[in-house]
C-alpha cells in the first residue's frame, strides 16, 4: 500500500512549552522576572511543576534558548484580549462612493456633495465618479468640472488623494479626510455639545427653583388653612362652654 505524503506539519505561531521545548538547557526566569540562569530543561521542568506553572520558551533563538515559569493559559488570553483592543481602536477608513453625470444640476449636486461631507467627517474616503452615456465623452471638461467644484466645495474637510482620471466609460478622483480639518470640526462639535449641556443644566436647575417655589407657596397655603382650621376649632369650643 502507498503511503500518502502529508507535507510538512503547520507552522505555530504559539511559543513552545513544556515537554515541546527539545533543548538540553535553557536560560530560565521565574515568574517575578528573576534570572535564575542555565538550568537543564528537566530542572527547569521540576521547578515549573513545583510552582504550578508551564516553562514557556519566550526566546527560541538565544543561546540557550530562553524560558519563563508562566500561566501559559493565563498569558494567552490575556494576548488575545490587547489584541483585540488594539484591533478595536484601529481606525477601519473604507471608500465611499458618490455618482454623478455631466448634466447633473446643481440641487442634485449639493445633495451628493451633503453625502460626501458625510462620509468624510465620519472618517471615510470618497470617490467622486461621472459617470459618461452616448455622446456625453466627447466633453471631459464637464466632468473634470463637475469634479472641481465638488474638491472646493468639501476643501474644508477633504484633500485630494487621487487626481481625476478615466476609469473605463467613467472618471474618477478620491478624496480623503484632511485630518486637521475634522480635528478642529470636533474640537467646535465638543464646544457645541459642553455648550448644550449647560444649557440643560441651566434648565434643569430652573425648573428645580420653580418647583421649590411652588413647593414653599403650596405649603404656606396648607399652614394657612390649618391655622383657620384650628381658630375655628378653638371658637366652637369656647361657645360650646
Amino acid at each position: 500500500m502507498r503511503r500518502r505524503f502529508m507535507g510538512p506539519a503547520p507552522v505555530s505561531n504559539e511559543p513552545r512549552m513544556n515537554h515541546q521545548i527539545d533543548a538540553d538547557e535553557v536560560r530560565l526566569i521565574d515568574a517575578d522576572g528573576e534570572q535564575l540562569g542555565v538550568l537543564s530543561r528537566d530542572a527547569a521542568m521540576a521547578k515549573a511543576e513545583a510552582a504550578g506553572l508551564d516553562l514557556v520558551e519566550v526566546s527560541a533563538k538565544a543561546q540557550p534558548p530562553v524560558c519563563k515559569l508562566m500561566d501559559a493559559g493565563r498569558a494567552k488570553y490575556e494576548r488575545k484580549k490587547r489584541e483585540s483592543t488594539q484591533r478595536k481602536k484601529q481606525t477601519r477608513i473604507t471608500v465611499k462612493e458618490v455618482k454623478l453625470r455631466p448634466k447633473t444640476g446643481q440641487h442634485d449636486f449639493e445633495t451628493k456633495a451633503g453625502h460626501a461631507r458625510r462620509f468624510l467627517e465620519g472618517g471615510d474616503k470618497v470617490k467622486v465618479t461621472i459617470m459618461f452615456r452616448g455622446r456625453e465623452m466627447a466633453h471631459p471638461e464637464i466632468a473634470r468640472a463637475h469634479i472641481d467644484k465638488m474638491v472646493e466645495t468639501l476643501a474644508d474637510v477633504a484633500e485630494v488623494e487621487q487626481v481625476a482620471r478615466f476609469e473605463g466609460r467613467n472618471m474618477f478622483a478620491i478624496l480623503a479626510p484632511n485630518k486637521e480639518a475634522l480635528k478642529l470640526r470636533a474640537k467646535t462639535r465638543a464646544a457645541q455639545i459642553k455648550e448644550q449641556e449647560a444649557a440643560k443644566e441651566a434648565a434643569r436647575a430652573a425648573s428645580a427653583e420653580r418647583a421649590a417655589e411652588q413647593a414653599a407657596v403650596e405649603a404656606a397655603a396648607a399652614a394657612a388653612t390649618s391655622a383657620k382650621e384650628e381658630e375655628a376649632s378653638a371658637s366652637e369650643a369656647v361657645a360650646a362652654d
